[in-house]
Formats: C-alpha cells, structure tokens, sequence
C-alpha cells in the first residue's frame, strides 16, 4: 500500500469533521492500522490561504457541509486553488436533514475539475447549525456505522486490480439554484445580511471570535461583525453562555419553517461507488 491517507474539511461546528475522519480512520483500520491519517481542516479563515497540493499516492476524504443545496459559495475560491494531481478522492457533504440537492454532485465536479479522480461520493446527516431539533445529536452512533460501511467499501473498491473507476452520484446538471427562502406569504426573502446578536450574558471569552470561519467576529468587541456572517452558527452553538443569538424575524420564520417540514422524518446518508 503506498497510497497516504488525508483528509480536507470545512466543519464549523464540527458534524463534517466527524463523518469525514470517522471514515479516514475506518479505511485505515481496514489497511491493518499501518497507515496514519492526516487531517487538513480548513474552517478558519487563516487555514484557506494556504496552497494544498496532492499527488496520485494520495487517498483524500474531502468534506463540505451544504448551503442552500449547493456547495457554499465562500468555499468556491479556495477549492478551486487545490491541484489533484491524480490523487483519489472521495466527495463528502453533510446536511441538515432537509435535502443536499445539487451539493454532491457538484463538489464531485469541482474536484474533478482540480484534478482528483473522485472514485466515492457520500451524502450525510447531521445537526442544522440553525437549530438543535432538525437532526439532533447527529452523526449519531446509526450514521457513524454507515460511515463505516462506507469506508469498508471505499478500502475495497482501491484494492481492486487496475485503475479505479470514477464513481457517479445523484444530482442535476446544470444544477439547480440554490434553495430560495421564503416568508409567511410566500413571498421571497434573504437572510444574506442577518447578523448574530449578544447579550448582556456574554462574559467576553472571545471564543466567538477565534471560532468565527469568516473571521467576521471584531476580538476588541463581540458584539461587533467586521465581515460577512454565512449563518454557520458556530458561535451561537460553541458560546458557554448561550449569549449569542439571532432575532431577525425572517431568519427565525426560515428555522420554525425547516423544523415543522423536515424535524418528524429522518433522513439517511447516501453512498455511492
């Protein structure tokens, strides 16, 4: 075996890190525990300003969680500055029990396109950042078992003699527009703009500043965004205090409308090889 296995990962509150090591690991053990992981974790904004480059002795579990059905568009300039280079990658996105759309299929595309020969792809569940109802508590002990699976099967598939063939997973091209929400009318909204707020609870830590994935989060002054807020809610979820929180009227409209649509039925992680 002379292949090296990494993996890649935007997590910021920790459920794609999960799925995506869990399944580096299980391949790993499957190779007799003489291979090491090494992780790549790219959720803070420092992380993406470095150059990663991979060779084809690389075996790569990249993981994404999904934004609106698609790949996040704040993901889009740095997975583009990553060379393949003929490594072997698997694809993996992670939702919030609702749907993840087009995101598979095309962050099997953007690595394709940057190189790697992505021979595995994986849809997976876990809590939405906007709340802790809609998937609760997930990747449980159920999805880390299918990630497993997952991995045995990947470990199979790269020992097959000849060259590994490239895997094709659900979605649509060209693909769908990102999910579109909308008010108590039916009328459309954007949430684009909508910022946490903080209490009088906040105790002034600083975790939600060294959390934040966009570096959006003023350290002098937490109470204060600097930059853009992709709603990832790792500050609201990580915050000892729970001092963080949003009060936009469309923005808790959107939360109520996913959890009464998709909290009742469970969705399951899909595999495709």
């Amino acid at each position: 075996m002379n292949k090296k296995i990494n993996t890649l990962y935007f997590s910021a509150t920790g459920t794609t890190e999960r799925i995506v090591t869990g399944i580096a690991e299980k391949i790993a053990e499957n190779y007799g525990g003489k291979i090491t992981v090494s992780n790549i974790d790219v959720t803070l904004p420092e992380a993406r300003k470095k150059i990663f480059s991979f060779n084809k002795d690389d075996l790569v579990i990249a993981g994404i969680p999904v934004y609106a059905g698609r790949v996040p568009n704040v993901l889009l300039k740095f997975l583009n500055t990553i060379s393949g280079n003929g490594a072997t990658a698997v694809a993996v996105v992670l939702y919030g029990n609702r749907d993840y759309d087009d995101a598979l299929i095309e962050f099997k595309d953007i690595l394709e396109s940057n190189g790697f020969n992505v021979i595995a792809g994986g849809a997976f569940i876990g809590e939405h950042s906007f709340s802790t109802t809609l998937g609760a508590d997930r990747p449980d002990e159920q999805d880390m078992a299918a990630a497993g699976d997952f991995a045995a099967r990947i470990y199979a598939k790269t020992k097959t003699p000849g060259k590994i063939s490239a895997v094709a997973v659900r979605g649509n091209k060209p693909y769908r527009e990102y999910y579109r929400l909308k008010d108590q009318k039916g009328n459309s909204i954007s949430i684009l703009k909508v910022t946490p707020k903080t209490s009088s609870d906040c105790i002034d830590c600083k975790l939600c500043a060294e959390v934040c994935p966009m570096g959006s989060i003023d350290p002098d002054d937490v109470s204060k965004m600097t930059g853009i807020c992709i709603k990832c809610c790792a500050c609201i979820k990580k915050c000892p205090v729970g001092a963080k929180y949003f009060d936009d009227e469309n923005y808790l409209w959107h939360k109520h409308e996913l959890e009464v649509k998709f909290a009742g039925t469970r969705r399951e992680p899909e595999c495709f090889l």
